[in-house]
């Protein structure tokens, strides 16, 4: 049998045949046996592969195991407000309309009413009502008469006009959610909304006399108090919205004032 060997000598490659079954190694040279002679021919070191081609992608390695749990990343930054969603609606007396205020519109405005003043019955609570009334339910005729809703006039106002109809309007507030008003306050507190200022109103407590159980709400009336042109009512004016002062002895005098009239705030937030 014959064998061929190519052996590399810097670039040039030498071509050797010979015959014989004993090869062996001896350090880096071959030792080759034919015709009972051996030759030993030595392994020089070749060029490296650095300008070969690459070679073909290995096999994908096994899984490694789950590593430890990394450190708490830093808190990020605070995220802008998100939409508000609710709102609120409260009723501005003794004016025609809101507040100019952002987020605050106005729903309709009107005139106030409540109950007669020499009727024992009726609602308690103030109403505002509007100036363009919608009658779309069915009506009966015949059982008209038991209970009224009347205009309500100024009663000696500090703005408004003596004896003139309240005007009223009712405002929304997209942008806040709370509401409240403050007696004998004209400041709102920190981080509310300042909606208006103005006097607590009330009937007039003579009235009440006149049936027994005659009493109103207690509202807050904008301090710059208008009046219903032409609504002048001088003989019988329904109901009156008076201004209230604090009553000492129940309430400590000083820090109120009997000879003083109450202030009030409607606030926002």
């Amino acid at each position: 049998m014959k064998l061929y060997l190519l052996v590399a000598v810097g670039l040039t490659f030498v071509s050797t045949s010979f015959s014989g079954t004993a090869l062996s190694r001896r350090k880096r040279s071959i030792a080759i046996t034919d015709n009972n002679q051996t030759t030993y021919i030595e392994l020089l070191k070749g060029r490296d592969g650095r300008g070969g081609l690459p070679g073909l992608p290995g096999r994908d390695g096994l899984s490694g195991s789950k590593g430890d749990t990394g450190l708490v990343g830093k808190t990020g930054d605070q995220g802008p407000p998100g939409p508000v969603s609710g709102g609120v609606v409260y009723t501005r007396w003794g004016k025609r309309t809101c507040p100019s205020i952002s987020g605050t519109s106005m729903l309709y405005s009107g005139i106030a009413g409540g109950t007669h003043h020499t009727h024992g019955g009726g609602g308690g609570n103030y109403l505002c009502m509007p100036e363009d009334p919608e009658y779309i339910l069915p009506s009966r005729s015949g059982v008209q008469g038991h209970a009224y809703v009347h205009g309500g006039v100024y009663g000696d106002p500090i703005q408004g006009d003596q004896l003139h109809k309240i005007p009223c309007a009712v405002c929304e507030v997209s942008t806040r959610v709370m509401k409240l008003m403050i007696p004998a306050k004209a400041t709102c507190p920190s981080s509310w909304t300042l909606e208006y200022r103005g006097y607590i109103m009330t009937m007039y407590t003579m009235y009440g006399k006149l049936v027994g159980d005659g009493r109103g709400t207690f509202e807050c009336v904008d301090e710059d108090q208008e009046s219903l042109p032409g609504s002048e009512t001088p003989d019988d004016f329904i109901f009156g919205l008076t201004h209230v002062e604090a009553g000492c002895g129940t309430l400590p005098c000083p820090p109120y004032n009997s000879t003083k009239e109450l202030n009030c705030v409607i606030c926002t937030k």
